[in-house]
């Protein structure tokens, strides 16, 4: 297929065959040349096809394949007469990351990173299966979580008002409704609230290292040498069986609709039918379930901290600056041609990165922008940015959501030792705890792209913009 770039960063497939968009790439040669080496860039041209799809499928710096959707996959289509796909969302529903910050500086925690990666270790629940923080016997009261979200976790004592006010939709998405989940969706998250996962799901203890807006990392309470914890996980088992269950139904009552797709992983509920509607408010409360999940690590992660410091975590000031959503799609309004349209704005890896002014943004922060967090791997540094000025008219408000896969599981096991992998990143001053040697050489550093590459690029478009810079501590993993 023909790359023509446009601007610099930003590279364009042109509208052709089934297409009714052109499709772009947001990328620097440097990080085009790995994008090419998957099909991703087949996926992103596929998503033009999708009825009702508005200016262009997109893909962001850190795109690799996915399922349906290349991760890092962006896409917005009329909820009048468009789509709302499970495959441009994920299995893993609202897989984000939660950032508190600490009052507390590095030399404080430099000598005591050991225990406190052995105790964040044995404490919170991580790996497959079953397993949480609160583990629940009715689903009566489960759902409660799906309908109520991080709203639920503060009224049962898992956390404070803060944490409802700097969290990405404030931690709840009001359509959700728990009766569009099944019974064995809800099995499964029941046993796993509280509870980390395993893949690319981590607990990161963190320095900031270097600021680069001293102004807006102030008003995001930051400062040099400080130390934070990133939390990143989603919906777990229940996330996984919603995306199964609804793919299947599609696929049984609009057969139609897989008859006109160039690839089944696409398959989508038109915009207007009870299926679109019924999704919906099943992803929403898997994204409830989500960012609930997030809160309730978050409070297991502040006793951890009270444990090994001596002092509550409010003395300590481990409040978050933001919860970030990673797989979604959300109803949003975004002007088009100056008309005001409403659309399902998809983001498969991919974070919202709303510019100052927007409603959307917490009210400490709308004057300057929403918190951007993106993680790099557990070897490298990790970004808080801002939400870029340019990002509503290039991207409906995203950007990248981390490094990006450079290699598959597989390869990355074949490719690197566990044990080797650990014993470098000691040898560097970061400890990494995990369940096997494979889960660590699953997410070695060299399985992942340039983020400093991502995080440049992102920044010269406008779409985000950097604040700070992070490097790792302690990393665990499932």
């Amino acid at each position: 297929m023909e790359l023509k770039e446009i601007s610099k960063n930003i590279y364009e497939i042109g509208r052709e065959g089934g297409m009714n968009v052109p499709a772009r790439v947001f990328a620097s040669e440097k990080l085009l040349e790995d994008i090419k080496k998957d099909r991703a860039l087949e996926q992103v041209k596929n998503i033009a096809q999708l009825p009702g799809i508005e200016k262009y499928s997109m893909m962001m710096p850190d795109g690799h394949q996915g399922y349906g959707f290349p991760i890092g996959g962006v896409a917005a289509f009329s909820t009048r007469n468009g789509a709302i796909s499970p495959g441009g969302v994920g299995y893993d529903i609202n897989c984000g990351l939660k950032l508190l910050k600490t009052n507390l500086k590095y030399f404080e925690v430099e000598d005591k990173a050991e225990q406190l990666a052995n105790i964040l270790f044995q404490k919170i629940p991580l790996g497959l299966g079953k397993g949480g923080v609160k583990q629940f016997k009715s689903q009566k009261v489960f759902d409660k979580v799906l309908e109520k979200g991080v709203e639920w976790a503060v009224e049962n004592g898992y956390g404070v008002e803060e944490d409802i006010d700097y969290c990405e939709e404030n931690g709840k998405m009001i359509e959700a409704d728990s009766s569009k989940i099944s019974s064995k969706a809800k099995q499964r998250g029941m046993k796993q609230l509280g509870s980390l996962g395993s893949g690319n799901h981590f607990l990161e203890v963190q320095r900031v290292e270097e600021i680069y807006d001293k102004e807006t990392a102030e008003r995001f309470g930051l400062f040099k040498d400080q130390v934070l914890v990133s939390i990143h996980s989603g919906s777990r088992g229940l996330g996984h069986q919603v995306c199964s269950d609804y793919l299947r139904k599609i696929e049984k009552e609009h057969p139609e609709v897989l008859e006109e797709l160039p690839d089944r992983e696409l398959v989508f509920a038109p915009a207007q039918s009870k299926l679109a509607d019924d999704y919906y408010k099943a992803m929403c409360g898997a994204a409830n379930f989500a960012w609930t999940n997030r809160q309730l690590i978050a409070h297991r992660v502040r006793e951890c901290f009270e444990k090994i410091f001596g002092s509550s975590w409010k003395e300590m000031e481990m409040y978050p600056l933001y919860d970030v959503a990673h797989n979604i799609a959300k109803k949003e309004k975004h002007m088009i041609d100056g008309e005001e349209k409403e659309f399902f704005v998809h983001r498969k890896g991919a974070t919202r990165a709303f510019p100052a002014g927007m409603k959307e943004v917490p009210k400490a922060f709308r004057d300057i922008g929403q918190p951007v967090i993106i993680p790099g791997s557990m070897g490298t540094s990790s970004y808080i940015m801002k939400g870029g000025n340019k990002s509503m008219d290039l991207t409906f408000g995203s950007t990248a959501h981390g490094a990006g896969r450079l290699m598959s599981r597989t390869k990355a096991k074949k490719t690197f030792q566990g044990k080797r992998v650990q014993k470098d990143l000691k040898h560097n001053k970061i400890i990494v705890k995990a369940r096997s040697g494979g889960n660590i050489a699953e997410e070695a550093p060299g399985v992942y792209k340039d983020v400093d590459e991502v995080i440049k690029v992102s920044d010269e478009l406008g779409i985000a913009e950097k604040v700070a810079r992070l490097v790792p501590m302690v990393n665990v993993k499932g």
